[in-house]
């Protein structure tokens, strides 16, 4: 019974042949953007086939003149790492290696952002299929799609500015030593003392006991500063660890360091405007992107602004998100392990024979490699150009980023299930919490497909 709900679009040779050996042993590689040979044949060969769109292009293929020197060179990690192999051998590929499709979708997106006031549904339609990565549309356009931009075009430069100023008083005001406070607040009083005596008025000394390092008041600001010392550990701790491989978030060199700063900066602010959820260790893998990609925004002052503009955005991102970090709601409706659920039910419906088999004959509990994947939103899955391409479509999802994480990780399970079947509770385990490198258009192919079987 359980192998009639298999829809017949999931027989495909992508899942269904047998694995060899060397195929096997590759799903338990330690490092998920190790490729074999045997692996890259059983994943290219179903993609040549037309209903599948075509992998975006490696980050290498965007023309230099666009960036500057230096920011080319950050962008190398991602071309290293990068798995899209079968577009080197497609015949219809240009000659600079950006496929047409890539070449019409940009220019579409092109013509949508130069319209005064921006089509959103159209724009969705066209970034689902994947952003190119050129000429700094990526930054533009997930700054729509997360209503950072308005749809009006002469709109943006004041909106920008607006809020840019925001983020800078932000800092200001939050981001501020007490030792810097209690001399404001002491050339303040200098200031009005000078004031009482020019009017002939004798002015008393007072001393806020707030202001002393050692109070315990509640609204003293060294006792704040004490209290926040420990989440801004943390957040040091784990934005040093942001992407060891990538030169642009780690290393010595001065555009790292600023990197680095920058990050630090914008979850030491979010912790501090959200007391009730502050920082949770994995904010700064969500981060990342965003930053990355408004950081190397072609045009200078859009770059010169990536900090800002990665805190509005950051902030938006994760309001769809902000439940499944809050330890209170864990259990609730709208926690993690009730989206965890959802994505095991989603599995039965589509597949249950795979879901039976890893549920119940080898018990693996779905919170054991799901909960980072919906967490982290597939950030360490997938190299980091790949991730960026899914996060194209996550945010182009009208119904929010969340519905097409699910489906994502869903065909995540589908296009491994040979494996999955042929094996125990370790090798499974091992698998899907190092999972083997993927064409990532077939597997958002086969994620939209599973919205289709919903939807009928």
């Amino acid at each position: 019974m359980a192998k009639e709900r298999i829809p017949n679009w999931l027989n495909s040779s992508l899942w269904s042949t047998t694995p060899t050996v060397d195929d096997r042993l590759h799903c338990f590689s330690l490092s998920p953007t190790t490729t074999t040979t045997t692996a890259a044949a059983a994943v290219s060969e179903p993609i040549v086939q037309p209903t599948v769109p075509v992998s975006p292009p490696a980050a290498a293929s965007r023309p230099q003149s666009t960036v500057t020197s230096q920011k080319y060179e950050f962008r190398d990690p991602i071309d290293k790492n990068s798995n899209n192999n079968s577009n080197d051998n497609d015949q219809n590929a240009s000659p600079s290696g950006v496929s047409p499709d890539d070449i019409s979708r940009q220019a579409q997106l092109l013509a949508e952002l130069s319209k005064k006031v921006v089509n959103f549904r159209e724009l969705r339609r066209i970034a689902s299929q994947g952003i190119p990565d050129g000429a700094g549309i990526r930054s533009t356009v997930w700054k729509l799609l997360l209503g950072y931009l308005p749809p009006d075009h002469l709109q943006w430069s004041s909106e920008l500015a607006k809020k840019r100023s925001e983020y800078k008083q932000f800092k200001e005001e939050l981001l501020m030593n007490p030792t810097e406070i209690t001399r404001k607040l002491e050339k303040s009083a200098v200031d009005d003392q000078s004031k009482s005596e020019s009017s002939g008025l004798l002015s008393r000394s007072q001393v806020t006991h707030g202001e002393h390092p050692l109070s315990l008041g509640e609204s003293s600001i060294w006792n704040q500063f004490f209290q926040d010392t420990e989440i801004i550990e943390q957040i040091d701790r784990d934005v040093k660890r942001t992407h060891p491989d990538m030169h642009f978030f780690s290393g010595d060199s001065p555009l790292a360091k600023s990197n680095q700063d920058a990050l630090k900066d914008i979850l030491v602010v979010f912790a501090k405007l959200n007391p009730g959820i502050r920082y949770v260790q994995g904010m700064n893998e969500i981060l990342a992107p965003l930053f990355y990609v408004f950081r190397n925004d072609p045009d200078e002052e859009m770059a010169a602004a990536a900090e800002a503009d990665s805190f509005f955005c950051f902030v938006e991102l994760l309001s769809g998100f902000r439940d499944h970090f809050c330890k209170q709601l864990d259990n609730s409706t709208v926690g993690i392990r009730s989206t965890i659920s959802r994505l095991s039910q989603f599995l039965k419906e589509h597949d249950e024979e795979l879901w039976r088999h890893l549920e119940i004959t080898t018990k693996v509990n779905p919170q054991f490699y799901a909960f980072r994947w919906i967490t982290l939103l597939l950030t360490q899955e997938f190299n980091f150009a790949d991730s960026l391409h899914i996060w194209d479509t996550l945010l182009s999802d009208p119904e929010g980023p969340l519905e097409t994480l699910l489906r994502v990780c869903c065909a995540m399970l589908i296009l491994v299930r040979t494996r999955l079947l042929a094996g125990d509770f370790t090798s499974n385990l091992k698998l899907l919490q190092n999972y083997p490198s993927s064409n990532i258009s077939h597997l958002l192919y086969v994620a939209n497909k599973l919205r289709s079987q919903a939807s009928n």
